[in-house]
């Protein structure tokens, strides 16, 4: 997941999407996707924005803001390990592709209503730039949060 951001006379805006296939079609969330094989997850955030989004980002630009972990017991194929990424240093407009249809919100006014459970646990602070390694594990509607375990970090990344 990549979170890009950009500074407004109205405050600053992160650039999120409705996702429109696949697992969790219909919520909002931010560019990201699966690595391809040797791909890092850095290297995986500058393709998947590019792809999603249509924004050219280096991974220089990227800054790792969170380590999550999700376990779906209930529908264990959707379990998987994420890394989120702010980026203020980008090019581009953003652009509907088959996947997400690219939106921008004022970062106080985030639509955690519409988006992954997990986001209002951590979402808010990894956009202020802290960095989030937490494991969390949905119940068995896969729609809400049955568990929450945050590490302490103590630093600003991976």
């Amino acid at each position: 997941m990549t979170y890009l951001l950009r500074s407004t006379a109205a405050g600053e805006e992160v650039l999120l999407g409705r996702k429109l296939t696949g697992i969790g079609a219909g919520r909002v969330v931010g560019p990201g996707g699966k690595l391809e094989p040797d791909e890092t997850p850095a290297e995986a955030a500058v393709r998947e924005v590019g792809e999603e989004v249509g924004i050219t980002v280096t991974t220089a630009a990227l800054q790792p803001v969170a380590r999550l972990e999700y376990e779906f017991p209930h529908r264990p194929q959707w379990s998987q390990a994420s890394t989120a990424f702010l980026a203020r240093d980008w090019s581009g407009e953003p652009l509907p592709s088959r996947e997400l249809a690219p939106e921008w919100f004022p970062v106080g006014e985030l639509p955690l209503d519409r988006m992954w459970d997990d986001a209002r646990l951590w979402l808010p602070r990894a956009l202020s730039g802290s960095f989030v390694r937490a494991a969390c594990v949905y119940a068995e509607d896969n729609s809400s949060v049955a568990s929450w375990a945050e590490e302490e970090s103590g630093g600003s990344g991976p």
